[in-house]
């Protein structure tokens, strides 16, 4: 399967006919990502949260491609109310199923709005504070790869493991509105994942951080840290 990184937490998932975007936030409005909306070809599109550096450009790539859309019931809701058509609305512990890919929601210690106005984005009062952000758990192309979303450490990461043997982690290091790159070390430990790709970070001033640093933590624990550029593609 094939990993490319478009920038700060948007992943696409490439396995055969398949293709997956997580967290649609590329340009103009991500300053690092490699493309537009207009440039991405997907099957299938989901979401962590509301957060506007995670579904800026849900929407548009949403009524280009025509996607199965996966996200929380109450982002989900939002997404029909913006015209998407074939939205699933699962909750926490909810697993939406697809011919060769299956995704499932998980906890993440966050907060959670839809965008507000173009200003103040994240404003709970020009925006709307809307329920629980979440993880991802999704099996594709004979992996299982944990999406933490937006989150602080905690300690059920270790339960998630245990449930799901995680080939490969995305884990925000950025600090400051997630974890930072020391508790992500320590969090990639309690996943027991075997490779762990570092997101949410040097997007902005406030999140910069040494994701080499962090790889460097992760080699020294066993664990194999792979950093992508915006653009930038792997094999997993």
């Amino acid at each position: 399967m094939e990993i490319r990184y478009h920038g700060h937490s948007c992943f696409q998932l490439n396995e055969g006919d398949l293709s997956l975007i997580i967290d649609p936030f590329l340009a103009p409005n991500n300053p690092k990502a490699d493309v537009t909306a207009d440039d991405i070809t997907v099957t299938h599109l989901a979401l962590t949260h509301g957060h506007a550096d995670h579904v800026a450009d849900a929407v548009p790539v949403a009524t280009k491609n025509k996607p199965q859309c996966v996200a929380m019931v109450e982002v989900a809701n939002w997404l029909e109310m913006q015209g998407v058509e074939n939205v699933s609305d699962p909750n926490l512990g909810g697993t939406v199923r697809f011919d060769g890919l299956s995704i499932k929601l998980v906890p993440a210690w966050h907060t959670n709005t839809l965008p507000g106005s173009d200003e103040r984005p994240f404003s709970a009062e020009l925006g709307t504070p809307i329920g629980t952000p979440s993880g991802l758990i999704i099996e594709m192309g004979g992996l299982t790869i944990y999406d933490a979303g937006d989150t602080c450490l905690f300690g059920d990461m270790e339960l998630i493991g245990k449930r799901h043997a995680v080939d490969v982690a995305l884990l925000p290091i950025g600090g400051h509105y997630t974890m930072d790159r020391e508790d992500a070390a320590y969090a990639a430990e309690l996943i027991g994942a075997k490779r762990v790709i570092p997101i949410h970070y040097d997007t902005f001033p406030v999140i910069e951080t040494d994701a080499q640093a962090f790889a460097d933590d992760l080699s020294g624990r066993g664990i194999e840290g792979l950093i992508l550029q915006p653009g930038e593609s792997a094999e997993l």
